[in-house]
């Protein structure tokens, strides 16, 4: 990675509602600019990304993830994908947050590399609005 000197300059397309939800954010928090609040935006998932890279082992889990149950497909794609890990799921529990978006929270146990590729999996469909796995090694 380069030092914060060597700047680079990048275009990229967003949704306008996601823009401005960003920008609302960016305000709130008093960034001087866009760039500044995507520089803090790619920094957090950097450390996200490096924190589940580091999950390995004996692990209890929750995966919680927000989506769009009117995306097209999309609720018996994630059935799918959770009946790939049945192995490891233990509960989930679903919540009908406004009549197009959904919240679900899934209980896991299991191989830390498991929970990780369920929630990569997760992560990965069109629809999804956000996935967050949460996990602590199981002492024996």
């Amino acid at each position: 990675m380069t030092g914060d000197s060597e700047l680079s300059r990048i275009g990229i397309s967003l949704p306008k509602n996601l823009l401005d939800k960003f920008d609302d954010i960016i305000n709130m928090r008093g960034y001087s600019s866009r760039s500044e609040g995507i520089r803090d935006a790619i920094r957090s998932y950097i450390t996200y990304y490096q924190w589940m890279s580091d999950v390995k082992g004996e692990r209890q889990g929750v995966i919680t993830i927000v989506y769009d149950h009117e995306h097209r497909g999309l609720i018996q794609l994630l059935t799918e994908i959770q009946h790939d890990y049945m192995s490891i799921i233990q509960a989930s529990l679903h919540s009908h947050v406004t009549h197009e978006r959904c919240l679900e929270v899934i209980l896991l146990r299991g191989d830390g590399s498991d929970l990780k590729a369920i929630a990569e999996r997760l992560m990965a469909q069109k629809g999804v609005e956000s996935v967050k796995l949460t996990t602590i090694p199981i002492n024996r």
